[in-house]
């Protein structure tokens, strides 16, 4: 188990100032074009699979480091670039992690390889779990999945929403009902291969912010799925489902849901994209803060401005510690007894909204216009606090640690 430092190594900090330099030159050139089109920028995520940031390969290296820094260094410095475009290059990460929390070995080998192709033939992947009735609430999750024993398929039906990369996935992995009686308890996750019949593409979001990230919905009418695509295998959901009809797992530790060991997993990584985020918006407040004059003099000569400037530094460094605490515990196969993944989502993404807003202050008008990316910044920030479990939700995990009430 590697011991728990706040200094990178050498192989660490060549990796983080590659891709800060990818951030640099090939994303944040684009962010402003992508975020006015409102489409997947698949040539931006091309140039990262040539040069091997969108890969198999890569993620599995800052995955497996032993210090548990290698994803959140990523995330923040990709991040940093814009988060829209970011987010289309590690979008089809949640997807990944989904069978990486649920599926067997073989499952892995075979379809994570799928859900980014190659560098002449850029996949992507999607992670279905939400639902227009569905989203923080998944005990109240609708779609289906029923087994036909005499031909080996799974059948799905309903409707998933805010799914990044849905519809145009190569790979979506979906999280169905199985046993309606065991509310949570009670759900799976399926590999829906290319070309299925059945699925489709429903709404196309137009959002406020991340408009680079292609979000929709899912439409799933009588999809046939071979057996072999429930994640874990028919034998360990047998299992699963008696223990969790005796409500009870052996060593008395409450059952998981196939969404909530996703998100549990990703929370932390969700974390230092806020980090990348805030931290951008904030160099270019800073920047603004040193070069614009008002009154004969440099504006972060005023203390008001240069307060905030201290407040926003603070909150960024405080936000990366807890992340990194998070990811370093999950690496070493250290509990969150205390939630310290749900803190880690909550304190960065909070802190993304505030920097943001902070950044767009101390630019005055300008900051208010498309001329400065902390405009955009601060638009993308607003999802940080919403998606992969809503503030709220994040709240919520942290208070049943303190009071023993079961998180579920």
């Amino acid at each position: 188990m590697a011991e728990f430092t706040l200094e990178l190594n050498d192989d660490q900090k060549q990796v983080r100032d590659w891709l800060h330099g990818f951030a640099a030159d090939v994303i944040r050139p684009a962010a402003s074009e992508w975020d006015e089109r409102e489409e997947t920028p698949w040539p931006v995520i091309q140039e990262a699979a040539k040069v091997g940031i969108y890969s198999l390969d890569f993620y599995a290296q800052q995955f497996f480091d032993p210090t548990g820094l290698g994803i959140p260094m990523a995330m923040e410095e990709l991040f940093w670039g814009d988060a829209g475009i970011a987010l289309s290059i590690v979008g089809t990460g949640l997807a990944a992690v989904g069978v990486l929390a649920n599926g067997t070995e073989e499952q892995i080998g075979t379809w994570i390889p799928q859900m980014y192709g190659d560098a002449d033939d850029v996949k992507v992947a999607a992670f279905c779990s939400s639902e227009p009735d569905a989203g923080s609430d998944v005990a109240s999750m609708r779609t289906r999945a029923v087994y036909d024993e005499a031909k080996d398929e799974w059948v799905l039906n309903g409707t998933k929403t805010w799914v990044t990369n849905g519809g145009i996935a190569n790979i979506h992995v979906v999280v169905a009902v199985v046993d309606p009686e065991l509310g949570s308890k009670g759900h799976a996750s399926f590999v829906v291969p290319p070309a299925i019949p059945g699925l489709s593409q429903g709404q196309k979001f137009k959002k406020h912010g991340i408009r680079a990230s292609h979000t929709a919905e899912v439409v799933l009418e009588d999809v046939r799925i071979p057996g072999h695509c429930l994640l874990g295998g028919k034998e360990k959901l047998d299992e699963r489902l008696a223990r969790a009809r005796e409500r009870v797992k052996p060593g008395g530790e409450p059952l998981k849901n196939a969404a909530m060991a996703t998100f549990e997993a990703s929370r932390p990584a969700v974390g230092a994209m806020a980090v990348g985020t805030a931290r951008a918006a904030y160099e270019v407040a800073l920047d603004y803060a040193r070069t614009r004059t008002q009154f004969g003099r440099p504006i972060i000569d005023n203390q008001g401005i240069a307060f905030q400037l201290a407040d926003m530094r603070t909150q960024i460094d405080a936000a990366r510690l807890l992340v990194w605490r998070a990811s370093w515990m999950a690496s070493a196969g250290k509990p969150f007894t205390a939630a310290e993944g749900s803190m880690s989502k909550l304190y960065a993404s909070e802190t993304a909204k505030t920097v943001t807003a902070q950044a767009v202050q101390i630019l005055g008008g300008n900051g208010f216009t498309r001329e400065y990316p902390v405009e955009r910044m601060h638009r993308d920030a607003a999802i940080y606090t919403i998606f992969e479990g809503t503030s709220e939700i994040q709240r919520l995990v942290i208070a049943r640690t303190l009071s023993g009430m079961p998180i579920r």
